[in-house]
């Protein structure tokens, strides 16, 4: 047990990369990534998100869908529970990080329609996996996204003091950045 937990954790978070490889929640990347600070936030947030609907929607899947046969809804059911959970971190840093809250601007309200939520709630039930399974992997491909937005931060940060052809300034050279990380993170496929 603890050796699959250990591979889908290496899995989630670096071989199958939800940014990098799978092309999920790219509108945060990209806009969040301008700091590290900002980005860091960001990912703590959606760490919270994604393991904590990973955990419900896991609980309501085999709990409630399952058993009264209406597994049909459960992409209905997941989406009511990630704006929930949203509404709850968006609360929480209002109140609590005040600075953090206005940082991420709109990128926080932002994570309900973010489609990597949703797909690891929807993975988690494709791939038949438990609650506590699928808790990791909504925790590792969340730590994924951390890992990933926080790299591209760094390297905005230091793009600045670079001299760009003026073709490349702004998103091009975002993308192009976030292109080369993909190809890197390919690397990691030899993990297993």
């Amino acid at each position: 047990m603890i050796k699959e937990l250990l591979v889908i954790l290496i899995a989630s978070s670096l071989v199958n990369n939800v940014v990098l490889s799978q092309f999920l929640g790219l509108c945060p990347f990209l806009g969040v990534s301008k700091k590290t600070e900002t980005a860091t936030g960001m990912g703590v947030a959606v760490i919270f998100v994604i393991t904590l609907a990973s955990a419900v929607a896991g609980a309501i899947y085999q709990f409630i869908l399952q058993p009264f046969h209406i597994e049909y809804l459960q992409t209905i059911v997941f989406i009511l529970v990630i704006a929930a959970l949203v509404q709850f971190v968006e609360m929480f840093l209002k109140k609590f990080i005040p600075g953090l809250y206005q940082s991420l601007g709109v990128y926080l309200p932002l994570i309900t329609t973010n489609c990597a939520v949703l797909g690891v709630a929807l993975t988690n039930v494709q791939k038949n996996y438990g609650i506590l399974t699928g808790i990791v992997n909504g925790f590792a491909t969340a730590a994924g996204f951390t890992i990933s937005i926080i790299i591209l931060a760094g390297i905005r940060e230091k793009l600045k003091y670079n001299d760009i052809p003026e073709s490349f300034q702004g998103m091009p050279i975002v993308l192009v950045t976030a292109g080369l990380m993909a190809i890197a993170f390919c690397g990691f496929s030899g993990l297993l």
